[in-house]
């Protein structure tokens, strides 16, 4: 075990995604949920210009998977899932009502640059788009927040080179970096969390923090990611997993969520050292149990 990891307090990102079906209402339901019921301290959405990130072959194509699709095609789907800038701004709002950090993942420059307008605390590059270097740049240069980046899908070379885009820009240290397996679920065999302490010593004295993306099934994968020295831990969050939409599959329902901030609480406490001595605790079974000769 490493003994320079410093476990600090986990932070819990409830990623609502566009699980919210396209509705205002069933977005500040999940908001709500999240902050009451689960205790996540941030909730993050996603904004995307589907004209902008999509070839027209792209746009006009059927959705691959027609029984999760809200149009016609691929393009219609991802408008009906999308909100305005205006509307984030609501959904920010209500987020400060409920106490909890509003965050939400840009797919493309038009999406960067109205996100950072609204100049949320952090702001998520999902990992189909940490190669897309202007973008980057307009953050690191417009955009005076955390930035939060995935890496699945991603080789060596593709995540070297964000980090040095960032270090050199002067922005490494508002820099997560998370390590993510891009799949929907993904199965146990595929996580691949090894890749926590990689990244560590790669990047750990680079940027800010190491963080964990997780689109596997259940809470047990993300306590060890926890405690391989991930600091933040992200998963996608719904009120029922079995809604149409091809994320629901992978996330987590409120009682789900509940259980993984308590737990990762729980082993927040726990990561701590006796350092050979007795605790107070055991002071007094000592007296009671310990074997001592006649």
């Amino acid at each position: 075990m490493n003994k320079d990891i410093k476990y600090k307090k986990p932070n819990v990102i409830a990623e609502i995604g566009c699980n919210h079906r396209g509705e205002m209402e069933t977005a500040k339901e999940l908001i709500k949920m999240a902050a009451i019921f689960c205790k996540a301290p941030v909730v993050k959405f996603q904004k995307r210009n589907s004209r902008e990130l999509l070839t027209s072959e792209q746009y006009n194509a059927p959705h691959p998977n027609p029984i999760n699709s809200y149009g016609e095609t691929y393009g219609e789907h991802r408008e009906y899932l999308e909100f305005s800038v205006d509307q984030h701004k609501q959904l920010m709002d209500y987020c400060d009502e409920f106490g909890v950090l509003y965050s939400t993942s840009v797919w493309d420059m038009t999406s960067a640059k109205e996100i950072t307008s609204l100049k949320p605390k952090l702001i998520k590059i999902p990992s189909a788009i940490n190669t897309n270097i202007p973008m980057l740049e307009f953050l690191c240069d417009n955009y005076g927040g955390k930035i939060h980046i995935s890496t699945g899908m991603s080789i060596e070379k593709e995540v070297d080179a964000v980090v040095d885009l960032f270090n050199k820009k002067g922005r490494a240290k508002d820099v997560v970096l998370y390590a993510c397996t891009s799949g929907y679920p993904v199965p146990f065999k595929d996580v691949k969390l090894l890749d926590i302490p990689d990244m560590i010593e790669r990047y750990g004295s680079v940027v800010d923090e190491i963080g964990f993306s997780g689109h596997h099934l259940g809470i047990a994968i993300d306590m060890a990611a926890y405690a391989l020295g991930a600091t933040w831990i992200e998963r996608h969050f719904t009120l029922d997993r079995t809604w149409k939409g091809t994320d629901h599959s992978a996330s987590l329902e409120p009682d789900g969520l509940r259980r993984l901030v308590r737990d990762l609480t729980a082993t927040h406490l726990s990561m701590d050292r006796k350092s050979g001595k007795l605790l107070n605790i055991e002071i007094e079974q000592r007296d009671k149990l310990k074997w001592r000769e006649k």
